[in-house]
């Protein structure tokens, strides 16, 4: 990763505008993003003063778009789109989600199609470089149009208004332009409507989603052959010459990570001659699923960054004399693959409750509820309660908000994208899963150790290992919700997947090589 990106020349990915938002990437214009700018702007000033007509420059918004705005109130236009669109309910997004707002916006707006100030630009790097960052509530973006409701309280802090993170507390924006001796930014005309033009909000949980996705994808297949190693399956359906007769990229690099995971195990070798003919789908057919859902999950990368990079502005300003009125900020390109990306996450929590449901069965010698002594002990029965109830609730929320669309703006704006419900669910459907890999991962410690003195292969080993760091084997009930948090926090802060990547890379075990396009 480059030591600086410079906003609208660079191309920005999911992992580089995450980076920036952490403070890992320094990201500023250079002079090449400047002259774009500056010359945009002086394109719609120019427009201003020829008295052109222009959509949102001189005219209403929306289904007022044939209403006439005089040159001295075309400023003020703008500063009342902001509070007027500023509509938004529900508990305010995550400060990091508002903070990759900020941050896509400014990409787009520094290509120089939007006539934006480079002033009102800085104002907004200034609030990405000091951790300063907007409140925005989470509900009330239809998705086309731009996301306009969480667009406008994410600049109300430009004009002065609104509310502020501040060291993870909310304060009035007022008092933190005056502690940091700051005036409200004078915008221009068009800067309103540039500012709440555009994807951002959509765009941000798509780039949240694409990073936390690949995590759980990663780990469901370290857990899913920990599962198979406890319950004495066989790698022989991960067979390379299998795959290369049903030859999908997401299918051969599941299976291929699953062959080096399990690599050298004496648990497997252990039972070859068993005479277990076939395996339940879940284990058997783990490349098929986790590998169909690592396919969702690459299409969704894919088009998230196409749209990093892109203008979502309307109008578009080539130039003073050449404007183009389209719909650049339909989410519709980001919610479908969203909503796809959703059912694979969905399927993989699935498909991983099945796996913890085979782990409690008692079979091919395990005890039953992976506990010596159950009856006066329910061993791990309940937690698969757990993970069955947010299976369900994961099936609830696959409803495609894409499917629906309603009519706003007086039938001006007549089909929406819903792409921000899309985003919403999908980090939702998220959350979930993250607590059903944790159970299947805290099973799956549990029931390998029954498999003893046999040992794992060294990668499964150190899997076992990370987590006894932090839960140890349950001879007896005990509180199960305090296990299943420790072990989320693994998966959830990434922690897991990285400490597996960093043992195998130090090994020469090289789970994802020649799979490239499928990192993150």
């Amino acid at each position: 990763m480059p030591d600086t990106f410079f906003y609208g020349t660079d191309r920005l990915t999911s992992s580089k505008a995450i980076a920036i938002a952490r403070g890992q990437l320094k990201a500023s214009l250079n002079d090449e993003a400047t002259a774009r700018v500056l010359a945009s702007q002086g394109e719609v000033a120019q427009i201003v003063s020829t008295g052109r007509t222009v959509y949102g420059v001189n005219t209403g918004f929306g289904i007022l778009a044939n209403k006439p705005i005089s040159e001295e109130d075309t400023a003020t236009l703008q500063y009342k789109i902001l509070q007027s669109h500023s509509v938004g309910v529900g508990e305010p997004i995550a400060p990091e989600v508002s903070k990759l707002m900020l941050i896509t916006k400014v990409q787009s707006l520094a290509q120089g199609y939007s006539g934006v100030q480079l002033s009102t630009l800085q104002r907004i790097i200034w609030h990405i470089d000091n951790d300063i960052i907007p409140v925005v509530p989470s509900q009330g973006s239809v998705g086309a149009s731009g996301d306009l409701a969480p667009l406008a309280h994410l600049f109300l802090p430009l004009i002065g208004l609104g509310e502020c993170w501040v060291n993870g507390e909310k304060k009035k924006t007022a008092r933190v332009l005056q502690q940091n001796q700051l005036l409200p930014i004078q915008l221009g005309p068009k800067e309103g409507l540039a500012l709440i033009n555009g994807t951002q909000f959509i765009l941000s949980f798509a780039v949240k989603a694409v990073q936390r996705m690949h995590n759980c994808l990663e780990a469901a297949d370290i857990i899913g052959a920990m599962t198979l190693e406890a319950l004495t399956g066989t790698n022989a359906p991960f067979d390379e010459r299998l795959h290369k007769l049903r030859p999908y990229a997401g299918n051969r690099l599941v299976a291929q990570r699953l062959r080096l995971i399990l690599r050298d195990s004496a648990i497997m070798q252990s039972h070859v001659d068993c005479g277990r003919v076939q395996d339940p789908y879940s284990l058997r057919c783990m490349p098929q699923v986790h590998g169909a859902s690592r396919t969702a999950w690459f299409h969704l990368k894919e088009l998230t960054e196409t749209e990093l990079n892109a203008v979502t502005d309307n109008p578009i300003i080539f130039s003073a004399t050449d404007t183009i009125s389209g719909g650049n900020f339909h989410g519709q390109p980001l919610a479908l693959p969203l909503d796809y990306a959703c059912f694979a996450a969905a399927e993989i929590g699935n498909i991983s409750d099945r796996r913890c449901y085979l782990l409690l069965e008692g079979k091919w010698g395990l005890p039953m509820l992976l506990m010596k002594d159950v009856g006066l002990n329910s061993g791990f029965m309940i937690p698969q309660y757990t993970t069955a109830a947010l299976v369900t609730e994961n099936k609830t929320l696959c409803f495609p908000a894409s499917a629906d669309s309603i009519p706003t703006s007086l039938g001006q704006e007549d089909h929406v994208s819903m792409g921000s419900i899309s985003g919403r669910k999908l980090n939702q459907v998220l959350d979930n899963l993250e607590n059903i890999l944790a159970i299947e991962l805290l099973s799956a410690c549990q029931a390998i150790e029954f498999r003893r003195p046999h040992r794992s292969s060294e990668v499964l080993e150190f899997a076992h290992d990370l987590v006894r760091n932090y839960v140890s084997f349950a001879e007896e009930d005990r509180i199960f919700a305090e296990d299943i948090n420790l072990v989320a926090g693994l998966i959830k802060d990434f922690s897991f997947v990285e400490k597996v990547d960093a043992f195998t890379a130090a090994r020469d075990i090289r789970l994802n090589e020649g799979y490239a396009e499928f990192t993150y």
